[in-house]
């Protein structure tokens, strides 16, 4: 009976040892994308825009989408590019226009990637260290509202 505890025991060892060391990582859970996306939304409707927000996870995939009533028929790859950018890149896209427009050198970053939409109105969502999605919202008449009401979606579950 001893033995076959002492087997056990050194059978199972390694594989804790295995489980134990996997990575973990943060992550938008769905809940607080859905309260993001509807703050964004909620805030351009308060100013009367019809816009839609996207909520892209850090890799890229969208986890909410919505389309208000009455907004432009671009709106939603617009947004979803903008959430795509700032979750791949790590940075608002207001700031990453006037990086590329200040230095031509860098004006490939355009053409890295076909879903990237560099305009204002896409900002990272990032809670304390933790990179975790991007927010875009896409329809107001300018970045700079589009900006304002994403960061509204981000101030509603506390993302910096």
């Amino acid at each position: 009976m001893l033995r076959t505890t002492a087997l056990l025991a050194a059978l199972a060892a390694p594989v804790g040892a295995v489980a134990q060391d996997l990575p973990t990582n943060p992550y938008l859970p769905l809940a607080m994308a859905s309260d993001a996306a509807n703050a964004a939304l909620e805030a351009c409707a308060a100013e009367g825009h019809s816009v839609s927000v996207a909520i892209v996870a850090r890799d890229g995939n969208t986890k909410v989408l919505l389309k208000a009533d009455n907004s432009g028929p671009h709106t939603a790859s617009s947004a979803t590019g903008k959430a795509f950018t700032s979750a791949g890149l790590g940075r608002d896209t207001a700031g990453l226009a006037e990086f590329i427009s200040g230095n031509a050198a860098n004006d490939g970053l355009r053409d890295m990637d076909p879903r990237l939409v560099i305009q204002a109105g896409g900002l990272p969502i990032r809670i304390g260290e933790a990179l975790l999605g991007g927010i875009g919202v896409g329809g107001a008449p300018s970045g700079a509202i589009d900006a304002d009401c994403a960061r509204a979606g981000l101030d509603a579950i506390g993302a910096e």
